[in-house]
């Protein structure tokens, strides 16, 4: 199965990465040509500001991620040269590409900006088939899946994306060869992207997912009270008002949710949480040293299928009780939260709740 992108056209895709492959050779050569100025420039600038070396820390993650780029995509042609006949072992060969490049660019994050991870409720994970629904609140936590969930469980995840991501050469060529979907935001035909979406969730097998992004795009409080601005206005007010109750969290979009959980009816859902990377939105917070020293907490919790309610009303009643935990799982660890008040399931020794969700 391969990537589920509508079709475009082939001038139109390699047009794209010749600009985009081309960008990023560039990037790299004048970081190489400079760095003996730009370097202490930065570690200047941090001492004056007193910015814990964000921007040096900034270049140096900066750096790693053009390295990234340029070996992802020599290997990505070697792969292709090399591909054989086989279908699974090309996919199984693009996988480990995908996950490499992951790891690799999580782990200089990890070590550039000092970030203690912990990771709590990954043995609930697997197997698959799995719906899998993630928080999104930073730049750095779309690779958190492929990290904890891929790279270490072997769990091929097809992600659904924004069509925008096409502009980085790696997520274009490999993203596109493994079986993703790249979709397009505030489409016209908002049914045909969720149809697309529905069809990820084809031959699911014990192990293979499928995940998405609920909210949508990364939460900051303007985000949340354009979200609930927009429910408000729509003809559904208890839902509105219980979205309002959602502090920490954007409201789940509703369309591409249900729609993955009506065409995967054996799937169990996956939901990943998690607080640390809050405060980094941007580039320029990484810059700015947003991220460093910080202890980052991951969580994961899974609900059998039986669970999750075939009706739809219960089914969104179902979803936003899992959002609501979620948002408060991540109040209690957030800024000034306490830090042991609330887990998904925080009942000691009982792993059926942990492991249920429900």
């Amino acid at each position: 199965m391969s990537a589920l992108t509508h079709d475009e056209p082939l001038a139109t895709r390699w047009g794209r990465r010749v600009r985009s492959i081309g960008a990023h050779v560039v990037a790299s050569t004048l970081l190489v040509a400079t760095l003996p100025v730009v370097l202490p420039l930065m570690i200047v600038t941090d001492v004056l500001r007193g910015a814990r070396f964000g921007a040096t820390r900034f270049l140096g993650m900066i750096a790693v991620y053009l390295a990234c780029e340029q070996l992802g995509v020599l290997t990505s042609g070697w792969l292709w040269l090399t591909r054989g006949r086989d279908p699974a072992a090309w996919m199984q060969r693009n996988f480990r590409l995908q996950c490499w490049w992951a790891r690799t660019l999580f782990g200089a994050g990890e070590r550039l900006f000092g970030l203690r991870v912990r990771v709590e409720g990954l043995e609930v994970v697997a197997p698959g088939p799995i719906v899998m629904f993630v928080r999104h609140a930073s730049v750095a936590d779309t690779l958190l899946p492929a990290v904890f969930v891929s790279s270490r469980l072997g769990i091929l995840l097809r992600y659904v994306l924004k069509r925008e991501l096409l502009w980085d050469p790696c997520l274009d060529i490999v993203g596109q060869r493994l079986p993703n979907v790249f979709v397009r935001r505030g489409s016209a035909d908002p049914a045909r992207e969720i149809a697309t979406v529905q069809r990820l969730a084809q031959d699911l097998g014990p192990t293979d997912g499928v995940l998405l992004f609920p909210e949508g795009t990364r939460f900051s409080p303007k985000r949340r009270a354009d979200a609930l601005a927009k429910l408000a206005a729509g003809n559904d007010p208890a839902l509105a008002a219980r979205a309002a109750g959602l502090v920490n969290v954007l409201p789940p979009r509703l369309g591409g949710a249900l729609a993955l959980l009506d065409a995967a009816p054996d799937a169990d859902v996956v939901f990943c949480g998690h607080v640390g990377f809050d405060g980094a939105l941007r580039l320029g917070d990484l810059w700015n040293g947003a991220l460093v020293d910080r202890a980052v907490r991951i969580v994961f919790w899974r609900c059998p299928r039986a669970s999750i309610p075939a009706d739809r009303d219960a089914r969104i009643d179902w979803l936003y009780r899992e959002w609501e935990r979620l948002d408060a799982w991540v109040g209690a660890r957030g800024e000034g939260g306490a830090d042991a008040a609330c887990r998904p399931r925080d009942t000691a020794g009982d792993t059926a709740g942990d492991t249920a969700g429900a």
